[in-house]
């Protein structure tokens, strides 16, 4: 792992790369084709399928998939403590979450707590880190999502969750490490309630939230980062400090995801409850129209910018900049998804002309973890490995 300086100049050194490499070749390319089925460099492989029973008690429902999955995240954890104590060796700020935190954050809603207990029980993990784990998914989910819908009024819903910007970057194989230590957590899981699906998700192992997942037959649903100085910092230390009202941006996808039964009905808890942070909430429905993007500050909704294809808008993209503003120069995302689709055209759209866009550079960059795919009416929800190689862009 990489010392303090030296993990800064890395960084540096990556950030000038990329301002150099944004909008030029190799680091970028023309519109991918015939990627799907998925094989070849950027297929890195399948993402296994595991049940979590509801009707089990929390504590024991992560039982199964965490025995598996218990020494990769032990690798990911210590990396973790390991990017922590470069930045401040005393041992402190581990020494704090490991003791502290359980009792700093207080009592977590619904089953979320007594899942974490039994999580690090199962592991032997402490449970300070298990919460720090479940956590840091609301500060660093930097994705591209996109809703589309075709001549016949059929929805689709695709994303690229990339993860792990700035959480050390590994200069023998130019990769981010915390990515890499990810996709061996990747994985699908089917929650069922009297022996039949509730909804399905892609997750890592060990975090009880929901950043992407769907219900079959009703809605699709994936979370992006928003970046706001009034961010997610703010919304734990009121957290810490007593002030509850607001919900975890997980937690709460996971309770739409449980509870609602149609796209309106989520169209509404994710547009007026409050939330610890920031957000994008990319929503798909099973009609012709419903498909949006919900902008959030922590109390309100911003925006709700949605399909309309009657006039001609047959896509939402959204990556973690406000449709309304220019994206980041050293991060431009949305330019080239947004290319690629109208390339692709309403005519030609698809679930493997979705792959194809969500695998063309920078779309698929070096965050890539997985791209998942999703067709609500027909219920089929497709999760993929990805890899980037060189030369590809940081992120």
């Amino acid at each position: 792992m990489l010392g303090g300086s030296r993990l800064t100049f890395v960084l540096l050194s990556a950030a000038v790369t990329c301002a150099v490499a944004q909008h030029a070749p190799p680091w970028t390319e023309d519109c991918r084709k015939s990627t799907y089925p998925p094989s070849g460099p950027t297929y890195r492989g399948p993402v296994p399928w595991y049940t979590i029973n509801l009707d089990l008690p929390p504590y024991k429902r992560w039982h199964e998939l965490m025995v598996d999955k218990a020494p990769a995240l032990k690798v990911i954890v210590n990396s973790l403590k390991n990017i922590v104590n470069a930045f401040v060796p005393s041992g402190k700020i581990v020494e704090l979450v490991d003791q502290k935190l359980p009792g700093l954050l207080g009592n977590f809603p619904g089953p979320f707590e007594e899942e974490m207990k039994g999580i690090a029980a199962v592991t032997g993990i402490p449970l300070g880190e298990i919460i720090s784990y479940n956590i840091f998914y609301e500060f660093f989910t930097i994705c591209t999502s996109i809703i589309t819908e075709d001549k016949g009024g059929h929805l689709l819903h695709g994303r690229n969750m990339d993860f792990g910007i700035f959480l050390g970057w590994n200069i023998n194989n130019n990769t981010w490490v915390i990515t890499e230590q990810l996709k061996p957590l990747t994985v699908n899981l089917d929650f069922r309630r009297n022996n039949r699906t509730v909804f399905k998700v892609a997750s890592f192992a060990g975090y009880v939230g929901v950043l992407t997942g769907f219900k079959p037959g009703l809605f699709s649903l994936t979370l992006n980062e928003r970046f706001s100085s009034n961010g997610g910092y703010v919304g734990i230390l009121e957290w810490i400090w007593g002030k509850k009202d607001a919900k975890w941006i997980g937690f709460i996808i996971r309770s739409v995801l449980e509870n609602s039964t149609s796209y309106e009905e989520a169209k509404n808890i994710l547009t007026k409850t409050k939330i610890l942070a920031p957000a994008y909430f990319i929503l798909g429905g099973n009609m012709s129209g419903e498909g949006c993007v919900i902008t959030r500050d922590r109390k309100q909704s911003l925006d709700v910018y949605e399909l309309d294809p009657k006039q001609g808008r047959w896509y939402v993209v959204q990556t973690n900049y406000d449709r309304w503003k220019n994206a980041f120069f050293l991060d431009d995302r949305r330019t080239p998804a947004k290319a690629c689709l109208n390339k692709t055209t309403q005519e030609n759209i698809s679930l493997a002309t979705m792959y194809d866009v969500l695998s063309t550079k920078p779309v698929l960059n070096k965050l890539t973890v997985f791209t998942t795919l999703i067709d609500v009416t027909k219920g089929q929800f497709e999760t993929y490995l990805r890899d980037c190689p060189d030369p590809c862009i940081g992120w």
